[in-house]
């Protein structure tokens, strides 16, 4: 038997002008994991360096999550998605009624934009595209 698809299935995208290395980095500790996602267990199943990793989830949903690092002109597409359901007692897939969906769906989605908005203003510290890095900042050699 082949096993439902997952009733959440989010993308989104978000332009941060640094390089993938720096944002890479901001991923690198299991800890930040548990700050951006504090329902979730995550196991990585496929690290990816600098274009991002591949986790298992478990806990408040179960299925998988990634993030996606693609360089673009002087920056990064931090592209995430998530495909998943939601998880009852003992981690079994538990349905939801389609408002409790769609309220669940928006909290994620919403969640996904808030993590990638507030390394964006942490990462970028003022930075506009197109315009050079400081000297000195994270990911330029200097």
């Amino acid at each position: 038997m082949t096993p439902a698809p997952p009733v959440l299935d989010l993308v989104d995208e978000t332009f941060i002008a640094v390089p993938p290395g720096t944002l890479a980095a901001a991923f690198a500790d299991p800890a930040c994991w548990r700050r951006y996602w504090p329902d979730l267990v995550l196991e990585v199943y496929t690290d990816r360096g600098d274009k991002g990793l591949r986790w298992t989830v478990t806990g408040a949903l179960i299925g998988t999550m990634e993030i996606w690092l693609e360089s673009v002109l002087d920056g990064t597409v931090l592209h995430y998605f998530l495909r998943a359901t939601p998880a009852g007692p003992g981690g079994a897939p538990r349905a939801l009624r389609p408002r409790e969906l769609r309220r669940e769906i928006d909290r994620r989605a919403r969640a996904a934009k808030d993590v990638a908005l507030e390394l964006k203003e942490i990462l970028e510290d003022g930075r506009e595209p197109g315009v050079p890095p400081r000297t000195g900042e994270p990911g330029t050699g200097d």
